[in-house]
């Protein structure tokens, strides 16, 4: 399948103002312009330059910047075929429904695992079937399949099972469904090895013998395709003779949730299915995300940042601190009353969350704050810290001090005691290779992830003799990445083009996420007119340029960071400051505020 977005060509890269080394000591970066394809995308598409030096700042072909800017699921769309399994899983799925099988969905407790099974269970529902599911607790069953669940869906006359979002590593589980004669089909998207578990089909874009091209999808993606499949065989047979075949279509808001909230990069299909899910969902005809869009106070159309940092959070709280299952019920349900009632639980659980991360991140940051000079990977453990919010507070680590960390939640009711952790990285970094490692030197009971992320079991006794493997192993990944560390810039504007028309510009490259990430631009020589500290650690700021033109600016969690103490004693001195423009709505007026994310001193 090829991609709508392309590069031209990688990019070549230019300092931007001479900063070597800003306020967070990275190097600043802009690509170097091709004048020639920008002057081609101003006048083949009619853009404004800003926008057409954007596009061709990150390699945009003239000739693929309108699927680019309008993507259409038909021009992405992949072939299901071209997936392993996917013919074979589709197949099983329509025998089980003409031979009237009890099928249960097998889901991940996160927002990716009930997007995937709403999709399948409301293409059930359109048929006339009724689909049960099941979601493991995280903290007594954990991630993935387990016999012993599968031993339930089975006494329960369940007779297919399709995992979803999971599966793809559970040998152990899968072989045992196989021993009891329980037929399971895999539904995944995470990295696996060419050791594959006993299932009856297994549909992986990212299995090593797979062809899609698709590896970039979430579950949510895949479950979509699937679905797509399902369909077809069903036509193949016969079945939407008599009856209306079910509109996939209706789906993309799940899809679209699913793809956002999985961080998977925003190109080709997932462009399209994010830019498109995002309008089915802005009708707010699902009531269980109409429910919790209200209880959460979004109002309008549906964007990345609502179902990203809205809605995605209160679902996965069900997860992480409450029932595993209220994501699935919720999104999967049609009555008004019951989504009402989920909607308050998660709404609920969510501040429940918020609360509990808070007293961790207190705790682990005053554990790592002695280390944080001298490690290169921060690691916090405590008695009792919950697993559902240690994920986050290791991200939250990794931000304020640009050093891998990992947060380990200890739990001494059992002996020996263990502890479970989750881990976070910077780039160049690749966490889940040393946790691998440390693995496979025996300093661990399980663990592995990828090069930005990794979870752990740890014998609570071992947890020194693992920060010292992990700290030795990481130094020099870690000395190389702060050499190279750069904050790369896709334009310079003065203070006057700040304006809502550069919003208005910019806003047309959305959707924003992971693999198209929202512009970041630099305003030169600005002096900081008023900074004061807001909420718990937050900056608000005006800047003035020497023409006297004010910048509004706010500096998100940085208050006792380098970047914020440097905006709170700036004094008279002028900086180059670098950020994110976005509307600011406050008391019925719309003005443009600047994101600070970095800043450097103006030597001229």
């Amino acid at each position: 399948m090829s991609d709508i977005v392309q590069d031209a060509a990688p990019q070549a890269l230019a300092p931007v103002l001479g900063v070597e080394r800003s306020v967070l000591g990275k190097n600043w970066r802009m690509p170097v312009p091709d004048d020639a394809l920008i002057s081609q995308i101003v006048r083949q598409h009619q853009l404004p330059e800003t926008l057409a030096r954007i596009l061709a700042g990150r390699g945009m072909r003239a000739d693929a910047v309108a699927g680019y800017l309008e993507p259409r699921l038909k021009d992405s769309f992949p072939d299901p075929s071209s997936f392993k399994d996917m013919d074979l899983a589709a197949q099983q799925v329509w025998d089980a429904i003409e031979a009237g099988c009890k099928v249960a969905v097998f889901a991940d407790y996160d927002v990716d695992g009930a997007t995937s099974a709403s999709q399948l269970l409301g293409w059930a529902k359109a048929l006339d079937q009724a689909w049960t599911f099941y979601v493991p607790d995280r903290v007594d069953e954990g991630y993935g399949p387990n016999t012993e669940a599968f031993r339930q869906l089975q006494e329960q006359g369940v007779e297919l099972v399709i995992t979803v979002d999971c599966g793809a590593a559970a040998h152990q589980p899968l072989q045992a469904a196989a021993d009891m004669g329980l037929a399971v089909i895999v539904v995944d998207h995470h990295l696996m090895d060419e050791h594959f578990p006993p299932a009856d089909a297994l549909i992986n874009p990212n299995r090593p013998d797979d062809e899609s091209g698709c590896g970039h999808l979430a579950a949510a993606g895949v479950s979509f395709v699937f679905l797509a499949a399902l369909n077809r065989e069903g036509r193949r047979r016969g079945a939407f003779v008599d009856r209306a075949e079910p509109d996939l279509l209706g789906f993309l808001d799940l899809a679209a949730l699913g793809t956002i909230c999985d961080v998977v990069p925003l190109h080709g299909l997932n462009r399209a299915i994010v830019t498109q899910g995002l309008k089915v969902m802005s009708d707010w005809s699902r009531p269980g995300l109409k429910a919790l869009a209200q209880i959460a106070s979004v109002d309008g159309a549906a964007t990345t940042y609502h179902a990203g940092f809205v809605i995605g959070p209160r679902i996965n709280a069900g997860g992480r601190v409450g029932r595993s299952d209220l994501g699935t019920r919720l999104l999967s349900s049609e009555n008004a009353e019951d989504v009402a009632g989920i909607a308050s639980e998660l709404d609920q659980f969510n501040r429940e969350r918020r609360e509990i991360e808070a007293l961790v991140l207190d705790e682990a940051m005053a554990q790592v704050q002695s280390q944080a000079a001298d490690r290169s990977i921060l690691v916090a453990a405590g008695d009792g810290w919950h697993p559902g919010v240690i994920g986050v507070v290791a991200g939250r680590i990794k931000e304020r001090f640009a050093k891998p960390a990992i947060v380990i939640g200890i739990d001494r009711g059992q002996s020996p005691a263990l502890g479970k952790g989750s881990g976070r990285s910077v780039e160049g970094v690749n966490l889940g290779g040393a946790i691998a490692a440390a693995r496979e030197a025996g300093l661990l009971l399980a663990g592995g992830g990828h090069a930005m992320a990794g979870g752990l079991t740890v014998d609570a006794d071992g947890i020194n003799a693992l920060v010292e493997f992990l700290d030795a192993r990481l130094e020099p990944e870690l000395a190389s990445a702060h050499e190279a560390r750069m904050l790369k810039l896709d334009g310079m504007v003065s203070a006057g083009g700040v304006t809502l028309d550069l919003v208005d510009e910019i806003a047309r490259l959305a959707p924003f996420g992971q693999g198209n990430p929202e512009p970041r631009i630099v305003i030169p020589e600005l002096r900081v007119a008023f900074a004061k500290r807001v909420g718990t650690d937050h900056v608000r700021v005006s800047f003035a340029a020497r023409d006297g033109t004010q910048v509004q600016a706010i500096c998100f969690r940085c208050a006792d960071t380098p970047l914020g103490e440097t905006l709170l004693a700036a004094g008279d001195g002028f900086w180059h400051v670098a950020g994110r423009v976005k509307l600011n709505e406050w008391q019925g007026r719309t003005s443009v505020q600047l994101q600070v994310e970095d800043m450097a001193a103006a030597l001229s």
